[in-house]
């Protein structure tokens, strides 16, 4: 159907020599296909936003991991633990960071308030928190993208139903069939359509690539959960 579009919409300016312009299919839209163009601008301009947010986010955490990674191995290898939730603390944009902090602190609080058999327990149960608060943290707005990139070319679906319609009214009007007659509702279906798709493409794009991101986040947050289980189990049993 979009296609026939474009067809007619090719045939039309080859036999009359106009010449469109997105300026003048904007003054020559009616009010719906403006709040559906004005619709998606905003969804384009919100998904772009996201995109942007994410990405410094996710370079900031890989960044600071890879530093915090090198700097705690000394202090949990001394077992300086505060040293070591000290380092997290001036990481706090590493996902790993946040983990070890949190796993770091309930072993040092479950240490004194709780039998030597149910630490490490309580140890990785704060852990198992705090990786659910982090994908948490790691995943907002992903669902946005999802959202626009499904339901975008649907909003410009509309507008192009709304450009046939005022099409089938030119031809009413003017008592006319030719391509004259239905040049400006093509337009607007033309506009919307391809608006919508604009739209929809990056964000589709946009939500896979963060979500395999945030899949390799999860799996080095779980290994760093497992390795800190392994050396609260390994300094229990040498205290002991």
């Amino acid at each position: 159907m979009v296609a026939t579009l474009y067809v007619y919409a090719a045939m039309f300016l080859q036999t009359t020599g106009s010449s469109w312009d997105l300026r003048t299919m904007w003054s020559q839209m009616s009010f719906l296909p403006r709040a559906v163009v004005v619709t998606l601008f905003v969804l384009s301009v919100y998904s772009f936003g996201v995109m942007i947010d994410r990405a410094l986010m996710y370079s900031a955490a890989r960044k600071q991991s890879r530093i915090f990674v090198q700097q705690v191995a000394g202090a949990l290898k001394d077992g300086k633990l505060d040293e070591a939730i000290a380092i997290a603390e001036r990481n706090k944009k590493s996902h790993i960071a946040k983990v070890v902090a949190t796993g770091l602190s309930e072993f040092q609080s479950a240490s004194q308030q709780v039998s030597d058999a149910d630490v490490v327990e309580a140890a990785k149960r704060g852990l198992e928190r705090s990786v659910a608060i982090v994908h948490a943290e790691m995943k907002r707005g992903l669902s946005a993208l999802a959202t626009i990139g499904s339901t975008a070319p649907f909003v410009g679906l509309f507008g192009t139903v709304v450009g046939i319609l005022n099409a089938f009214k030119g031809i009413e009007q003017s008592h006319a069939t030719g391509l004259s007659a239905v040049a400006g509702g093509i337009a607007e279906a033309l506009v919307t359509t391809a608006f919508g798709l604009i739209v929809a493409v990056p964000a589709v794009w946009a939500y896979n690539y963060f979500t395999n991101k945030v899949e390799a986040f999860d799996v080095e947050m779980d290994n760093s959960s497992m390795e800190l289980i392994n050396y609260f189990i390994l300094r229990r049993g040498a205290k002991k």
